[in-house]
């Protein structure tokens, strides 16, 4: 997993790729508003969302779970149908964005956790939470780990919210951008925490959301590269922070710099392998290295995957073979951690 990789002079894509990320960056750059607030009716122009389907559609089956209406907290959960009496792991799937947009029906996610589930194969709970600015850290963090604690107790409810093949003693974990945040943060949540029955063994880093005070050679060098600058991140992390001004809230905060000088200290913390996954075109990789460098330092079990000729979202575009090959590398890591429990 960890191989010696060297990013091409530029970056090759198919067109159909490029017009999307265009579009992508289009909407989210003319929704960002300079007061630091966001044009959520322009937004639903380019927000296309997909109901749930209780028919199976590429072979698997969807529906919808409401954990906190007052919160609009509520995650997808997909089913592999092919995989019906086998028991399969969970994985608590958090979406990318910034903190600002996107959605778990979004059909973008809807279409990659669709993939997850049937080739890994794998129960998927893809988390909805809310949104800055109007909700601010740490509302995000509270409602990924406020659906472990609802995983953990539906075992009481008549009704179960997963099916009976799901294993939730083996939860992984995993998220792209700041799901990738989300991911680590919970995770490391999850180790303080006594649950009854669910066990968090592993957590998939996609890309993660990280970053600091500092300007790191990536982010200077790679600046222009698709969906991710400075000024969007810097954007995204104003709104996502609360209010400025208030103490410590800088982008050095633990929850942003992760591994940086605030960070906390997990060295003996059973944190779950890791993997972390990083592009050659993204402008965080530097930050994401350092993250992988930290959890190395730290004792933990890590894997790094650096895929070269790939963007900040590759994985969201099925057409990149890197998107098959990420999938790949989530099967063995399962693999992996589910032969040692």
């Amino acid at each position: 997993m960890e191989a010696a990789t060297k990013t091409p002079a530029s970056l090759s894509l198919p067109w159909k790729t490029r017009i999307i990320l265009s579009v992508l960056s289009a909407a989210t750059d003319a929704a960002r508003r300079k007061d630091g607030t966001v044009n959520r009716r322009l937004i639903k122009f380019f927000d296309y969302r997909t109901p749930p389907t209780s028919n199976p559609r590429d072979g698997v089956k969807t529906y919808d779970v409401v954990v906190d209406p007052a919160r609009n907290l509520w995650f997808r959960v997909f089913i592999p149908i092919q995989h019906a009496v086998q028991d399969l792991p969970v994985i608590v799937y958090f979406h990318g964005g910034g903190f600002v947009f996107l959605s778990a029906d979004l059909k973008l996610y809807d279409t990659v956790c669709r993939r997850f589930a049937k080739k890994l194969p794998a129960i998927i709970v893809s988390v909805n939470y809310r949104l800055a600015p109007e909700h601010r850290y740490p509302a995000q963090h509270d409602d990924c780990f406020d659906v472990l604690k609802f995983l953990d107790d539906d075992h009481e409810n008549s009704s179960k919210s997963l099916p009976e093949n799901a294993n939730i003693s083996r939860c992984f974990v995993a998220g792209d951008s700041a799901g990738g945040n989300l991911a680590h943060h919970v995770a490391q949540r999850a180790c303080e925490f006594n649950f009854r029955r669910l066990k968090v063994i592993g957590v998939v880093a996609i890309q993660p959301f990280f970053g600091g005070m500092e300007r790191t050679d990536s982010e200077i060098k790679l600046e222009g590269t698709p969906l991710v600058s400075v000024k969007r991140t810097d954007w995204c992390w104003k709104a996502f922070m609360p209010a400025a001004g208030e103490k410590g809230y800088d982008r050095d905060h633990r929850i942003i710099n992760v591994s940086g000088a605030k960070a906390v200290d997990i060295s003996n913390m059973d944190f779950p392998a890791t993997m972390v996954v990083v592009g050659g075109f993204d402008a965080l990789k530097d930050w994401q290295k350092r993250y992988y460098e930290w959890l190395k330092n730290s004792g933990k079990e890590v894997y790094l995957l650096d895929y070269p000729n790939t963007f900040h979202g590759f994985y969201l575009f099925p057409e990149l073979p890197e998107s098959d090959k990420l999938i790949s590398e989530m099967k063995a890591l399962i693999h992996r951690v589910l032969n040692k429990v």
